[in-house]
């Protein structure tokens, strides 16, 4: 019996949060893409709050990250079905057999953005690499990558419409949009946290996106 009771208190809080999302994650998106400096600002106050505290009127960075590559996935899944790279199994298409493996692997690669810029603030900063240092700057960075993440995804499933004259133009916009954008609120973070140029940050900007699209542009294919 107090099994039951139990499993039935994890049922409702599990039902809450999942519910709360449909709330919280269009709000967090929202302030995201209208203030993306004050919501990595709002990240690092979190991080000093009790754990208990944290976010509790938004989504957690992390989490968001996940929820936007979660969303950008079922519009693929609605639209065209299945993603091309399920059907294929050559190098490692192997271990991406099903929709949570390609899930974890569109999750790991972006994640290389925020992990990228936050190695980019230490060593400007010429601050020591550890766990401590490296985790509130990458908290911060998902907030940015989350928004970039998801119109990235939309972009590659209006890219494969072929059928419309229109989407693939389109998706080719939106990658170009997706790409200043991000850039340019990267720039203005550096700018922000270091106090240098507004050169300086754009270049600093513009080497931590261009590792993570290198790194897309290699890893990619290996799935392919």
């Amino acid at each position: 019996m107090n099994f039951m009771i139990q499993l039935l208190d994890s049922l409702d809080e599990l039902l809450f949060r999942v519910m709360s999302w449909l709330v919280f994650y269009p709000l967090t998106l929202w302030r995201t893409v209208l203030h993306p400096l004050k919501m990595t600002a709002f990240a690092d106050q979190q991080m000093n709050e009790a754990e208990e505290r944290r976010h509790v009127a938004t989504v957690s960075p992390p989490l968001f990250l996940f929820l936007s590559l979660l969303l950008s996935h079922g519009l693929e899944l609605a639209l065209i079905g299945d993603s091309p790279l399920l059907a294929e199994h050559h190098r490692l298409g192997d271990l991406v057999n099903d929709d949570t493996s390609l899930l974890v692997l569109r999750l790991a690669l972006f994640a290389v953005f925020p992990l990228l810029v936050s190695i980019r603030l230490l060593q400007r900063r010429r601050a020591a690499l550890t766990r401590d240092t490296l985790k509130p700057p990458f908290y911060s960075q998902c907030y940015l990558a989350a928004p970039f993440a998801l119109t990235l995804g939309m972009a590659g499933t209006l890219l494969q419409m072929h059928a419309l004259p229109w989407a693939e133009l389109t998706g080719a916009a939106m990658v170009i949009i997706a790409l200043i954008w991000f850039v340019a609120v990267e720039a203005a973070w550096f700018r922000q946290e270091l106090g240098a140029s507004v050169g300086r940050s754009l270049l600093d900007a513009v080497i931590a996106t261009a590792q993570g699209v290198a790194i897309l542009a290699i890893v990619a294919p290996l799935f392919a």
